[in-house]
């Protein structure tokens, strides 16, 4: 008896470490899938981020990605900072700093992505404007409007995008091939400033 019951608490404990082991695996992958989003984050206009400067306390700054998406900074004063990733900012600023802080540690740290934003337009339950805290496709978005009206012309839906050029292209979507498993490729991550229209 004291066998069995020996051989029971052995079993659970390496059972209980498989399951510890296995959920710690399934967290570092998502910190790793979270940091890797947040490398390659560019700046939008609206982002809120901490620069310091190290042993220069003075140059401690929370600064806004400004509409026209630049920064200002103190010693170099405008910079670029819309389309960047915080490290390309990094670079950026160095850089500038070079002439008054020669081999300066520069820290650019995002608080808050306000500026990623995506709009929805038409029927949906709740349209307007949503910041995306994360990577986000077309349902999800569609879902944090409350979804779709009874209204809506669910296969009509388009995704209006801006390209760096200029021009502006459409994306259509059908929400019905979705829902029937189908053409799962069409439900795209969206890019800041997209625009959804479920007429």
């Amino acid at each position: 008896m004291t066998r069995f019951s020996l051989k029971s608490l052995i079993f659970s404990y390496y059972r209980g470490n498989t399951v510890l082991f296995f959920f710690g695996c399934i967290l570092w992958l998502s910190s790793q899938s979270f940091a890797l989003a947040a490398d390659v984050y560019r700046l939008n206009p609206g982002d809120k981020l901490e620069i310091t400067v190290w042993q220069e306390e003075d140059l401690k700054q929370e600064v806004v990605v400004l509409p026209d998406g630049t920064i200002s900074f103190p010693l170099v004063g405008h910079v670029a900072a819309a389309g960047k990733t915080t490290e390309d900012l990094v670079s950026l600023l160095r850089e500038r700093l070079s002439k008054f802080i020669p081999d300066s540690q520069i820290n650019v740290r995002l608080l808050a992505a306000e500026g990623n934003m995506i709009y929805i337009a038409g029927e949906v339950a709740h349209p307007g404007a949503f910041v995306m805290k994360r990577p986000t496709n077309i349902i999800q978005a569609l879902s944090m409007a409350g979804g779709l009206t009874t209204f809506a012309k669910k296969n009509d839906i388009i995704v209006l995008r801006s390209e760096t050029d200029g021009r502006n292209k459409s994306l259509p979507f059908e929400y019905g091939d979705i829902e029937d498993g189908k053409n799962i490729e069409s439900n795209i991550l969206l890019q800041s400033g997209d625009t959804i229209v479920v007429p």
